[in-house]
């Protein structure tokens, strides 16, 4: 008998139904003490974490449900879950998008690409394909900057010694042959392979493009893979940036998927699933709805903005955190209600803090957000720049007026065209239709962090000049 078991997720919604009829929050403090647990415990619980069989038994019996029917006793879907990371309990909708993307896969479709800004939910959509696909041989390939050696060779290398292949010294410096190797395996084997934060691999130059590999043999493997006349393998890749070698012609045996924001019902989802009562009276309900539309559902943005109501001091209170973080989000409502109502496009001078006015925003989104912007303003500094100027407008409007803020830096029409370009294929701009015209926007996220970089624009631009007169000069 397992000292410690978990709860399924149908049988939380069991629970859910129980705690709901005795008038109890998620983290009621009169159910963890019956119960003779801790907080902590409890939340781990609602997590579907595995718990102490007593404390379980205790958490189920305190509101009136037999706990046999809570216990998750499918062992197979508790060790899948072990190889996830972004995939949780508290993943909500997308339904449509799910089942687009798993018919996809067990079609025809060799790679699916997943692409958005970060924190947009690109890897727990791709994890809850995975679960829904079931495959037998799963592997995941995190390309962060920290992780292992990303180059192809050194990563087909692993891959084949994984899957039982055993390669000489010459072998490994021939990555010609770890190529053929490597797609003859994919082609005869059913592996499921989940290429995670692909931009990492990834770089710009004038001369190859902007969004090409690092390392010129992934896009080799890429074409190879759906040369081939047959593959029973299948890649899910996800990626701030679309890669330009994924080869067009072959669009049959490839799809990219945008990723947006979750939709407004989603948003409430979310946040009830993480702990939080949505229910409890209108003007909870309004006040997380008002958040939820401010970040646009970014799910990363959301659910450390519900760990942190349901922490200390607010323990769930929500008109708490309201009163004291709720000017954030007015001020961005009474931005984009100007622009609407008044007609007051511009707002260079917003102060808009979405990705950091608490700490746990700032070290969970706002890092993840700057480092799209370093990549940026390493790769392509018309890009950056654009992106900087573009964040004075508080609403969507015509390329041209973004593009005019280029000739400051003596860009010509072609480099204009291909700052914004650029900018597309990453992502940090939306295209959007109103009264039949074609207009640019940024996410509320992005525009929040692009702001302060738009002050710091020209401050960046004197050191840049300095330096470059420096070097002239020696």
């Amino acid at each position: 008998m397992a000292a410690t078991i978990a709860a399924s997720e149908k049988g939380l919604k069991i629970i859910d139904m129980a705690r709901k009829k005795k008038g109890w929050n998620k983290a009621e403090n009169a159910w963890w003490g019956l119960a003779k647990t801790s907080k902590a415990t409890l939340k781990r619980f609602w997590q579907g974490i595995a718990i102490q069989r007593e404390v379980f038994i205790n958490i189920c019996e305190t509101v009136g449900v037999n706990w046999e029917e809570i216990v998750d006793n499918n062992p197979l879907s508790r060790s899948k879950k072990k190889d996830f990371f972004a995939y949780d309990y508290a993943w909500v909708g997308r339904e449509k998008l799910v089942a687009e993307l798993t018919e996809k896969i067990q079609d025809t479709c060799r790679v699916t690409i997943i692409v958005g800004i970060a924190g947009i939910g690109k890897t727990a959509l791709a994890e809850k394909v995975v679960s829904e696909l079931d495959w037998n041989q799963f592997h995941l390939e995190n390309f962060e900057p920290a992780a292992k050696t990303s180059d192809f060779a050194s990563v087909a290398s692993r891959w084949l010694e994984m899957w039982g292949d055993r390669l000489q010294e010459e072998d490994r410096r021939d990555t010609r042959r770890l190529l053929n190797r490597l797609v003859k395996r994919l082609q005869d084997n059913e592996y499921l392979i989940l290429m995670d934060s692909v931009e990492n691999i990834m770089e710009g130059n004038e001369e190859e493009g902007w969004n090409n590999f690092r390392d010129e043999w992934w896009g080799k493997f890429f074409e190879s893979l759906f040369a081939a006349e047959s593959c029973q393998s299948r890649i899910i890749l996800t990626s701030q940036d679309l890669p330009h070698q994924i080869p067009e012609r072959y669009k049959n045996f490839w799809h990219c998927i945008p990723l947006g924001g979750l939709a407004d019902s989603e948003q409430l989802e979310l946040f009830e699933k993480t702990g939080l009562e949505v229910d409890t009276d209108l003007s909870t309900r309004q006040y997380l709805q008002r958040i939820g539309a401010a970040y646009e559902g970014h799910p990363l943005a959301l659910r450390v903005i519900s760990g942190e109501i349901g922490a200390k001091p607010f323990d769930g209170n929500v008109v708490a955190y309201w009163k004291k973080y709720g000017y954030e989000i007015e001020e961005v409502e009474k931005a984009i209600a100007e622009a609407k109502s008044q007609g007051i496009r511009e707002g260079a001078e917003d102060e808009w803090n979405l990705d950091r006015y608490t700490r746990k925003l700032r070290k969970n989104v706002r890092e993840r957000l700057e480092k799209t912007f370093g990549r940026l303003k390493r790769d392509t500094i018309n890009s950056y720049r654009l992106l900087c100027e573009g964040s004075i407008y508080r609403c969507a409007v015509t390329e041209k007026f973004w593009l005019n803020h280029l000739q400051d830096w003596d860009c010509d029409q072609d480099e204009a065209d291909l700052a914004l370009e650029i900018l597309r294929d990453r992502f940090l701009v939306e295209e959007v239709v109103e009264n039949d015209d074609v207009l640019v926007r940024q996410h509320n996220l992005i525009r929040s962090v692009a702001l302060e970089h738009h002050k710091k624009l020209e401050e960046y631009e004197q050191d840049t000049d300095f330096a470059t007169d420096a070097r002239i000069v020696n």
